[in-house]
């Protein structure tokens, strides 16, 4: 272990408004960091998994949002846990590792002995502290959070080959056109402040290239060169890949859920499993109710303080109520995000869909879906204020904000 001298400081990486569009329509209306899964921010369960390091000075978001996007999060959240928490907004693309080093002077102010780096769209248990431990056993520059996928899956993903016995990282390539292996990079690190070193390693590299091309009349000759520029450096290709079997980098395996959210439909599978979480993590925000004065409520649940649910609805499992929302009499939701100030009136049903800010669902109306997470239209979506009249059924269907349905519709994309 180390010493009690030692601090630690954590960068999540928050991406930005070009890097969301998948997420759409819902980052249409916010930052997808700060969309609402089991009832909290995206951002807000890997930075409340950063308050159980030991030793935490600080926490950094870097992205290319605005900041005032970010402002009133931010300021909430560090008041919240106690821990100082800040933006910092990057002036162009550096790339994963790029992006560390831009702001590394503000990193090492607090003259940290180990930086995390956190993705903001990775779902997963986040076992930070036993990571740390690990890593220091290890005495590596640094440390990967992998995990086992299908063999059909990894190709998607960073597939490594690590030591059965030491879990040093041997063998690292990024999305492989051919199998490497079935563990994969889960987007969670550590490291010692060593991987500034190696970062500025790979711009000099590039830059010693870049002034050989110009002195060579044969390259001066040729087509503008598309390498890389000498700051952008990107944390897979040009730090994993060189460095592993170098004895510097391991891994630590989680046996626990991980998944990526790059769309709607990963982020409601990710809501039910942040709500599974919950029940050891946070048990007082789950809902609970039989029926009788309160709805009955089935699997995990969560509702906000603020929101209003007839006692004769049924909810749950899989089911995450944000403020304000008015759930009416014989409301059915199940596996289901309901936003801020929806309402669902008497006898509407909700199945894997998501409904968007402002928006309502009338009597005896039904939004569904299959369920199928990574298909296309797996899920319904509701975009901000729309209006599903009475008796619509909305089925396998994405509808854009501020429209009003007044015929059943499905398999469609209502723009």
């Amino acid at each position: 272990m180390g010493s009690s001298e030692e601090r630690v400081v954590a960068v999540i990486m928050v991406g930005g408004p070009t890097k969301g569009t998948r997420f759409r329509p819902l980052s249409l209306n916010i930052p997808k960091p700060l969309f609402p899964l089991a009832g909290q921010p995206m951002v807000h369960h890997p930075i409340s998994a950063c308050k159980r390091i030991p030793n935490l000075a600080q926490i950094y978001l870097v992205g290319f949002y605005e900041e005032r996007e970010f402002a009133i999060y931010v300021s909430s959240i560090s008041n919240e846990l106690r821990i100082p928490v800040r933006y910092l907004k990057e002036d162009k693309p550096h790339g994963s590792a790029g992006g560390l080093y831009n702001f590394r002077d503000l990193l090492m102010e607090d003259s940290p002995s180990h930086i995390f780096l956190l993705n903001c769209d990775v779902c997963c248990s986040f076992p930070l502290p036993e990571m740390l431990e690990a890593h220091r056993r290890y005495g590596g520059m640094g440390t990967i959070l992998v995990s086992k996928v299908s063999a059909e899956s990894a190709s998607e993903f960073g597939e490594l080959v690590a030591d059965p016995d030491t879990n040093e990282l041997l063998h690292y390539t990024e999305k492989p056109e051919t199998f490497v292996s079935d563990r994969i990079n889960c987007g969670v690190y550590v490291f010692t402040p060593d991987i500034f070193n190696a970062i500025q390693g790979v711009s000099s590299q590039r830059k010693d290239r870049a002034n050989l091309r110009r002195v060579s009349s044969f390259e001066a000759l040729q087509p503008v060169n598309r390498s890389l520029p000498t700051d952008f450096v990107r944390l897979d290709q040009d730090i994993l890949t060189p460095l592993a079997g170098k004895k510097q980098l391991y891994t630590y395996e989680t046996m626990d859920f991980w998944e990526q959210i790059k769309t709607p439909g990963m982020s409601l599978k990710c809501s039910g499993l942040y709500l599974a979480q919950y029940r050891s993590t946070s048990p007082h925000l789950l809902a609970s109710g039989d029926g009788s004065k309160t709805a009955a409520i089935s699997g995990d649940v969560y509702i906000h303080p603020s929101a209003k649910v007839h006692p004769t609805a049924k909810i749950g499992p899989n089911v995450s109520i944000s403020a304000n929302a008015r759930i009416g009499a014989g409301a059915r939701l199940i596996s289901c995000i309901i936003l801020d100030d929806v309402e669902i009136k008497e006898n509407g049903v909700v199945i894997h869909a998501i409904v968007g800010w402002k928006s309502s669902i009338g009597r005896w109306s039904r939004v569904q879906a299959a369920g199928d997470y990574n298909a296309k239209l797996g899920i319904t979506i509701l975009g901000e204020s729309v209006s599903v009249e009475d008796e619509v059924v909305v089925i396998n269907s994405i509808v854009l904000p501020n429209k009003t349905l007044n015929v059943s519709v499905q398999e469609e994309i209502i723009l």
